[in-house]
């Protein structure tokens, strides 16, 4: 056991890589410290924010005027693919990964315990996954899992929960790829999303955009089905549609969302609750 005695001076990053107010577990929690402390954190991503959002505002106006609608998503595919083979940490990359399947766990978990048919079958668990309209499917599917759950009827909680999709399976962010840089993922985002603003239509992206607005839609949703309240303090309600926010920082704070809201339903799992039984 941990004897905060031990502890002389301990830093930032030792309390953060254990704080037992974030309900993450361990592994994943020092993954996140550990992308949080890399070099292009400090250095490149203070920089690389304000011009992509100035990037993407540019992008994005000119859009919206331009007379013909432009998309190319093969083509942001194989950018993202690209880039995160050669520029991004594969701890990061890890994690990126990780949060396509935490997020379709946490809709499946709502759809079967309501009691409906529909399933979100985006697991990724290779980078090479990540492909093939990934990040447009995972994205739509969180309308289509809301869209189902608000014709479901009056949400009311199940007489016994089934937590038998919060699997998370062995993911592969290829490691022994050579690599040119290992950027965090703040700063990937960043990167990644001037061609993500390019290369979908104004609607797609504007629809993507708020897609992370409807956390709060989900976390209710979960509170509402499991009876536990704590979902519901951690995001405000998102009665607006507005593509002007800082994507990429919205992007990261949904990951931790939706990390926060797996962490407590596995918690909440009979196994996991008679684990701890002393």
């Amino acid at each position: 056991m941990y004897d905060a005695r031990e502890a002389v001076d301990p830093s930032l990053w030792d309390v953060m890589a254990v704080d037992p107010a974030i309900p993450v577990d361990l592994a994943t929690l020092r993954l996140i410290t550990r992308d949080q402390q890399r070099a292009s954190r400090s250095f490149l991503y203070p920089w690389v924010r304000i011009a992509s959002r100035a990037t993407v505002t540019a992008i994005v106006v000119a859009k919206r005027v331009a007379p013909i609608r432009f998309s190319a998503h093969a083509t942001m595919d194989r950018l993202c693919l690209w880039f995160l083979r050669r520029f991004v940490a594969p701890d990061s990359v890890g994690l990126l990964i990780r949060h396509f399947i935490v997020e379709t766990n946490l809709l499946n978990f709502c759809l079967r315990n309501v009691g409906l048919s529909a399933k979100v079958e985006l697991r990724p668990t290779t980078l090479a996954d990540l492909g093939n309209r990934a990040v447009i499917e995972h994205d739509l599917n969180v309308y289509r899992a809301l869209l189902a759950l608000g014709g479901a009827g009056p949400l009311r909680r199940p007489a016994d929960l089934d937590f038998g999709m919060l699997s998370i399976p062995e993911i592969d962010p290829e490691p022994r790829t050579r690599r040119l840089l290992r950027l965090d993922i703040q700063t990937a985002l960043c990167l990644m999303n001037m061609p993500f603003a390019f290369c979908l239509t104004s609607d797609e992206y504007r629809r993507a955009v708020h897609s992370l607005r409807l956390d709060s839609s989900l976390l209710a949703v979960l509170a509402e089905i499991t009876g536990d309240s704590a979902f519901l303090g951690w995001r405000p309600p998102a009665v607006r549609v507005d593509s002007n926010v800082d994507v990429p920082a919205a992007v990261y704070e949904h990951a931790l969302l939706c990390e926060f809201a797996h962490a407590r339903l596995c918690g909440a799992a009979p196994d996991a609750r008679q684990s701890h039984v002393p």
